[in-house]
């Protein structure tokens, strides 16, 4: 199985190394919620888009790790796709960290394959990581946060904080059991409604804020549709 490699600052243990993680598995876990109304908000609203409820809740989605990139501009088909902002859990030499990322998805392929809708995008993620260790104590107060650019117009996209999630600890062993996350995967854990409901964007702008310890981690991208021919 063929990986790929991205180069991250890691902070641990009050230290920050610059440290290449090579990546052998993509997880995206979908229905993550903690609170069922606010799980079946964003059902609902991916059902206004044609998108049907999934099989189970939660639900993981193997996608190609070549799609993880920390790229400040992707490549899309058309004008139907989206971000996400998820958290994103990472095993790398025995260590289980943590990052933020965009589940960017082809919301018109999603409404007949999602497999195959998380499939045909790069999945941004911000070059920076957390140790888990370092936010377990206060990890419900970690906050996500999105802002969309659409027409020159920045605006504030999803916000809430991860009490609404399910733990790591819980997501993970959902997928893996006992043995825990295989090392080199990266896994998107859930994210929230969109405000104002999903819709595609010039720019997506995301960020993972820890307000105990005053940390930040951020990222964005550009987003270039290619024109769909025929």
């Amino acid at each position: 199985m063929s990986g790929t490699t991205i180069d991250f600052l890691v902070h641990a243990n009050g230290a920050a190394v610059r440290q290449p993680v090579t990546f052998n598995r993509l997880v995206i876990a979908g229905w993550t919620g903690r609170d069922p109304v606010a799980r079946d908000k964003h059902i609902a609203e991916l059902e206004e888009l044609g998108i049907p409820r999934p099989a189970t809740t939660p639900i993981y989605y193997e996608v190609a790790a070549s799609r993880l990139t920390v790229a400040e501009t992707i490549e899309v088909s058309g004008g139907d796709s989206s971000g996400e902002v998820e958290f994103v859990l990472v095993k790398s030499g025995g260590r289980l960290l943590v990052g933020v990322g965009s589940d960017h998805t082809d919301r018109k392929v999603e409404t007949y394959n999602i497999t195959v809708s998380k499939q045909m995008c790069d999945k941004p993620v911000a070059p920076e990581l957390w140790l888990v260790d370092d936010v377990a104590a206060h990890w419900d107060q970690l906050m996500l946060r999105a802002y969309a650019t659409i027409n020159g117009e920045r605006v504030l996209y999803q916000e809430g904080a991860l009490s609404g999630m399910l733990a790591p600890s819980d997501l993970v062993a959902r997928r893996h059991g006992e043995a825990g996350m295989p090392e080199g995967t990266a896994m998107f854990g859930g994210t929230f409604a969109a405000k104002g409901g999903i819709r595609p964007a010039d720019r997506f702008d995301f960020e993972l804020v820890d307000p105990v310890l005053n940390g930040v981690i951020r990222h964005g991208y550009a987003v270039h549709q290619l024109v769909i021919a025929g």
